[in-house]
């Protein structure tokens, strides 16, 4: 089994927070679609040996593609590729864009699952962050696509906002446990170099005194897991919660050393083994070299060190940790021996020969995984 990813990089307005590439020029997306398109054709011959689980749409703004593209690209992908019966297929979505007939062309393609960037239920804090839509565009566009026939909806949350208080979070909290996703991720504003976000930090003082500390920071993750844990839902990564059957399997497969295949200005490929991949990050150049027919990627061979670093911070992300024993005896050893402090510090436990983070672990995972790293 095997991932798609494509990269869909239209956004009709970009967030003050956001670090991806994506590009407002919306009149490219004709264009584009036929690059994607092309490039799947291309790649039929590379990818022949392997089928699709999962196919995953992300941005960028994927709801930004008319039905008729979409059907395009879907049309495209199931003649060049051998995708499984039951495969898990997510588009990402703004709430905005989900309008009925939106909602009613998802249910004649083959999506069966939505993430919807859902960020806050406070109209305030989503004009803060430049969002599109509205609380109540939430609920309108969730309901929606319960009629249109999905029955697995993902929504992303944020906390961390200047200003925003323990009560601000878990009123987010128990609006999004009113709607019955089946999965919700959610993550801590960063503030991202190179974005208007980090730019109105750095020229207001006022702003950036109003960001919570590093100590709210944490207990608002940890209400967020045990509300969550209580109202049934499995946290089984760190960022990523889903009723019993619903983890994402596409992202699982990034976390879980699957092969994948990304599409698209800036998608990211890895074959399982030794060799990563990406394509250029820029629409322009992307597009010519489609309608060329030429290659516009780099890539990369991974030595064992590479390897055993990047299981190292998708393993342990999980709720099934690290297993040493699919490390070589070199790997094994040094890992545990830089785990050891850890261990005594009650940030890792070692059970059945697998390195998971402990609750308290969880919040400084970045830094635990640094240390475990080769250098």
């Amino acid at each position: 089994m095997a991932g798609l990813y494509i990269h869909i990089p239209f956004c009709k307005s970009r967030c003050i927070y956001c670090g991806f590439y994506s590009t407002t020029a919306v009149e490219l997306r004709q264009r584009y679609v036929e690059a994607v398109c092309r490039e799947v054709g291309d790649l039929r011959f590379e990818v022949g040996g392997l089928r699709f689980g999962t196919i995953y749409l992300g941005g960028g703004t994927p709801s930004q593609l008319t039905g008729e593209q979409l059907h395009r690209l879907f049309e495209t992908i199931y003649i060049y590729n051998k995708v499984e019966k039951d495969a898990e297929v997510t588009i990402e979505v703004n709430p905005d864009d989900v309008t009925e007939n939106f909602a009613q062309e998802l249910s004649s393609l083959p999506v069966n699952r939505v993430s919807m960037g859902v960020q806050t239920f406070s109209d305030e804090r989503l004009q803060f962050l430049h969002r599109r839509h509205s609380a109540d565009q939430v609920m309108t566009a969730f309901d929606r696509l319960r009629k249109a026939g999905i029955e697995n909806i993902s929504i992303d949350l944020m906390y961390g906002f200047p200003g925003e208080t323990m009560t601000d979070w878990k009123a987010d909290i128990d609006q999004a446990l009113a709607l019955g996703a089946e999965h919700l991720s959610a993550y801590c504003l960063m503030i991202e170099e190179g974005t208007p976000l980090h730019r109105m930090v750095m020229r207001d003082d006022a702003l950036n005194a109003s960001l919570p500390d590093e100590e709210l920071e944490r207990q608002m993750y940890y209400t967020l897991i045990d509300q969550l844990e209580t109202a049934g839902y499995e946290h089984y990564e760190i960022s990523n919660f889903a009723k019993p059957g619903c983890h994402s399997r596409h992202n699982s497969n990034y976390w879980n050393q699957t092969p994948y295949i990304g599409l698209g200005a800036a998608a990211h490929s890895y074959d399982g083994k030794a060799c990563r991949r990406w394509n250029t990050a820029d629409i322009m150049q992307y597009m010519e070299a489609m309608e060329q027919g030429r290659p516009c990627y780099e890539e990369e061979l991974l030595d064992e060190d590479t390897r055993y670093n990047d299981m190292v911070t998708v393993a342990l992300r999980t709720r099934q940790g690290l297993d040493l024993t699919t490390l070589s005896e070199k790997h094994r050893t040094y890992c545990l021996l830089n785990a050891q402090r850890f261990i005594d510090d009650q940030l890792i436990v070692c059970t059945d020969n697998r390195l998971h983070l402990t609750r308290q672990g969880l919040f400084v995972s970045d830094m635990v995984m640094s240390e475990l790293m080769m250098v």
